[in-house]
């Protein structure tokens, strides 16, 4: 279960007073997180999310925020922070940062369609322009081509011979595509828009959840990590009618451009590297420990396809 900060039933009801929502009356841990400790609370006044932030530093924090208030107040199904009665937003517990936002209605889908995917294009593009012009504070990624490249390296040693090989033939490509991926229009992204991080009832998307990846990048970046996740098969290859129901929606808002176009594969294999990193890097550090490790070899098999066939994008400019 991963609740890296266990809570006492005293300790949060002194933290809920402030907001005014009435009495507690249950709460529970969210098992599915990898990176923050989530708790679903039920009070008085309705059921909301408890998320304590245990990666990062807290001065990060007000950029989640802004965040998510210019993507409420854009009409998206976002969570977004509550306030106590003195407008506090960011707090803190047990020595985390801590935000308190409603739970959105619905569930995570295990096996999506063609309408599901959809969907999450069109919502994706709204998320983008609705960053892409804000006045907004903006967020450097702590997981970005940097970090790849550095923890890559690092890596190989860990590896054998064929995934060895499949992992420095993307390093050496990310190193001299690195300023033209740079270069791609940006936005505020979520870096993270995984199956479980959206929430549907039945076929309709009521929610997106988990923003604490979320950074200033490459729109296409975000796209591809999306794809990569809604739009893939058992065996890692890419679905093509997912895949045209999800680039298909995002363009129909959000035009592709050429440069885009170009480094539509290449931004595949980056986003494949960046999870296979992130997931080797958790397989070894909460080794044998009762936290959520998502399995590595998805993202290593999804790479090895991402190389073998070359995926031209559809709907650009």
């Amino acid at each position: 279960m991963s609740v890296f900060t266990p809570l006492a039933r005293p300790e949060l009801e002194t933290f809920l007073a402030p907001y005014g929502l009435g009495r507690l009356l249950d709460f529970q841990g969210i098992a599915a997180g990898s990176e923050n400790t989530n708790f679903f609370i039920s009070l008085e006044q309705g059921e909301f999310v408890l998320t304590l932030v245990e990666r990062g530093p807290v001065q990060e924090m007000p950029f989640f925020i802004d965040l998510l208030d210019v993507l409420h107040q854009a009409d998206l199904p976002v969570p977004y922070a509550l306030r106590t009665t003195d407008g506090e937003a960011l707090r803190e517990l047990k020595g985390k940062p801590a935000l308190l936002q409603p739970r959105l209605a619905g569930k995570h889908i295990k096996q999506a369609n063609a309408q599901h995917c959809a969907q999450v294009g069109e919502l994706q593009a709204h998320l983008h322009l609705a960053t892409q012009g804000a006045n907004m504070i903006k967020r450097k990624t702590d997981r970005g081509l940097d970090w790849m490249l550095e923890e890559g390296t690092q890596f190989l040693s860990h590896l054998g011979a064929e995934p060895r090989a499949l992992l420095q033939k993307a390093l050496d490509e990310i190193t001299a595509q690195k300023e033209k991926v740079l270069a791609l229009p940006r936005a505020n992204i979520h870096a993270d828009l995984f199956r479980d991080n959206a929430m549907f009832e039945g076929t309709h998307l009521t929610g997106l959840i988990d923003f604490y990846n979320a950074c200033s990048g490459p729109m296409l970046y975000d796209v591809a990590i999306a794809l990569n996740d809604w739009c893939s098969d058992d065996a890692g290859q890419i679905d093509g009618q997912r895949a045209r129901a999800f680039l298909g929606a995002y363009a129909a808002l959000r035009p592709f451009t050429a440069a885009e176009a170009e480094l539509w594969p290449v931004m595949l294999r980056v986003a494949c590297v960046r999870f296979w990193l992130s997931r080797l890097i958790a397989a070894e550090s909460f080794a044998g420990q009762d936290v959520l490790i998502h399995d590595p070899k998805e993202f290593e098999q999804r790479l090895a396809q991402r190389q073998a066939v070359s995926v031209r994008l559809p709907f650009a400019l």
